[in-house]
């Protein structure tokens, strides 16, 4: 890898100052794994009693650490947890080699830290098919476990990045019986994202006292309408994980009926979701795609995902140009029912087709300045039915080839 990468200009203005989290600490360290010069281990260390609860990637070809995280989630313990995460290697496509690596860095992260391994969950990130040098890992061990904070979650996010242009941070304060819940969570996220659950690594930390069944009801639920709501190049990637953490140190249980403490944690996960897509590599617009009017809501998120993945879509929102009809041939591609003559598209409130044909109003000169903001909004209705989706997405640009054409060398 070479230089860092520019900041995206979709970035947030800064890293946001999230509520601490009882029960979590928190260490990095620089472990060389690939990177030289900078965090790429972070190591979180949940109190007795946490509960875990994940959604990892489909991929026919993920990593041996997912493949390890599936095994252990669901697994009931009074005991604590870690979480153990490098960058720069991906531990994906390695064979036995990737197996022994994951078995490894458990084994030696539960002596170091005395749990049981079967609450070690690890993840990698970055170039895939290359043996992991687990040894480097294993010796920073002792030294990340005498540096564990409350204080580290912003450091913890800089060191999970690869590509990423901005370490991402979402956090909220929400009350149950008029008692405080403090949620914060990190992500890191910037190429080959795509739903299945979109490359990422998200981390998600609550004080909650949630019993595992409920949380991962809640995780598997919100995963659907956030981080699977996503896509940058349409490419799913072996390494995604995310992993949420209740300790129970705040005392305030939360049950599968706590409304409040389901939409905090919806919001964190969809502020980190919209962090992925701003930085976006080579990302320059933000762009929301609603679909209504399908003939279910299936067929709605088949035909919103197809234009967010299409390049000459894309392309053309990079270019800001709007090209209408390339919506129209994302629809008409997408596999799902639809019917030309009951077909509208906008470009925000901009009406650009109707019932099978330009909009009658239309304007070029309108639609071409609207094009010209950095998120944009595009609506289309199938007229078919009573199916909705929201999927979002960021367009596609010169600066997206040239930071995959080498990012092995």
């Amino acid at each position: 890898m070479g230089a860092p990468l520019p900041r995206s200009p979709l970035a947030p203005a800064s890293f946001p100052d999230l509520p601490a989290i009882r029960g979590v600490r928190f260490a990095t360290t620089q472990a060389g794994v690939r990177y030289e010069g900078r965090d790429d281990v972070m190591l979180a260390v949940l109190s007795p009693g946490a509960t875990i609860a994940g959604a990892f990637t489909r991929s026919a070809t993920r990593s041996a650490a997912v493949l390890d995280c599936q095994e252990k989630n669901g697994q009931i313990s009074d005991q604590g947890a870690a979480i153990l995460v490098n960058s720069g290697n991906a531990n994906a496509f390695t064979g036995r080699h990737g197996r022994e690596s994951v078995k490894a860095v458990t084994e030696a992260a539960a002596q170091a830290l005395n749990l049981p391994e079967s609450r070690i969950f690890t993840s990698s990130t970055g170039v895939i098919g290359e043996p992991l040098p687990h040894d480097k890992i294993t010796a920073k061990l002792d030294e990340l476990t005498v540096n564990l904070s409350p204080d580290g979650i912003k450091d913890a996010a800089n060191a999970i990045m690869t590509t990423d242009t901005f370490p991402k941070g979402s956090g909220t304060i929400v009350h149950i019986d008029g008692q405080p819940v403090h949620i914060a969570g990190i992500a890191k996220g910037s190429g080959m994202i795509a739903p299945d659950m979109a490359t990422m690594l998200v981390y998600i930390f609550t004080d909650a006292v949630v019993d595992q069944p409920v949380l991962q009801s809640m995780v598997s639920a919100l995963n659907e309408k956030t981080f699977n709501c996503i896509t940058v190049d349409s490419d799913t990637s072996t390494s995604d994980t995310l992993i949420v953490g209740a300790t129970g140190a705040s005392g305030i249980r939360v049950t599968e009926n706590s409304v409040g403490f389901m939409e905090g944690l919806r919001q964190v996960m969809l502020d980190l979701a919209h962090q992925v897509v701003r930085d976006g590599e080579g990302a320059t617009k933000f762009v929301e795609i609603s679909v209504t009017g399908a003939s279910s809501d299936a067929d709605a998120r088949t035909h919103a995902m197809a234009i967010a993945n299409s390049p000459l879509v894309k392309t053309a929102i990079a270019g800001e140009d709007a090209n209408w009809g390339r919506v129209v041939m994302a629809i008409g591609k997408s596999g799902a029912p639809a019917d030309r003559d009951t077909l509208s598209i906008w470009f925000g409130d901009i009406r650009v087709a109707h019932e099978g044909w330009v909009d009658p109003e239309y304007s070029e000169t309108a639609a071409s300045a609207y094009m010209k903001r950095q998120e944009l909004a595009i609506h289309v209705d199938l007229g078919l039915g009573g199916g909705t989706a929201v999927v979002w997405t960021c367009d596609l640009t010169h600066g997206y080839i040239d930071i995959n054409a080498d990012y092995r060398s």
